[in-house]
């Protein structure tokens, strides 16, 4: 018998699990976990550990700063990680931190808006090329934020 399924959201920096996209994956995948990350990038990544330990065939979505947190576990954990989608990840900060940093093989879809202010679409898609080698990038109409685009993205076959 295999594993089941497993599903975490990572917020972004200034979020948590009440955030929006937290409320709409806790009603439509009520299994997913969803837990709040405080303090540095590493004390973040050592409470994901936690959250991960003993977790196989994971689906990671991670948002912005928590998009950078999901692509770090992946670079550590590969065998572990089905799938990544990263939302306006900050992955253009990948060089800056210390550790396994790595080319990875895992389907990775990121989506990333035309508009966003906060996180640069060029450097991220840069930094996506570099490492991910099953890589599918969305640029799509909007802001960091994703509001026009984040419920049209098919969840259900992103998760499955």
């Amino acid at each position: 018998m295999s594993d089941p399924v497993c599903r975490i959201f990572i917020h972004g920096l200034e979020s948590s699990n009440k955030g929006t996209k937290s409320v709409y994956f806790r009603k439509k995948f009520p299994d997913m976990i969803i837990p709040t990350f405080v303090g540095t990038l590493p004390e973040r990544l050592s409470a994901l550990d936690e959250f991960l330990l003993n977790q196989w065939d994971i689906r990671i979505v991670g948002s912005s700063f928590g998009g950078l947190m999901g692509a770090l576990f992946a670079m550590e954990n590969e065998a572990r990680v089905k799938r990544l989608t990263l939302l306006a990840p900050a992955i253009h900060m990948i060089d800056l931190v210390p550790g396994n940093i790595r080319k990875i093989s895992v389907p990775v879809h990121i989506y990333h808006g035309t508009e966003d202010a906060v996180i640069p679409l060029a450097e991220v898609e840069t930094s996506a090329m570099e490492y991910f080698e099953n890589l599918t990038f969305h640029k799509v109409e909007d802001d960091h934020f994703l509001h026009r685009t984040f419920k049209t993205i098919d969840w259900n076959a992103l998760l499955a």
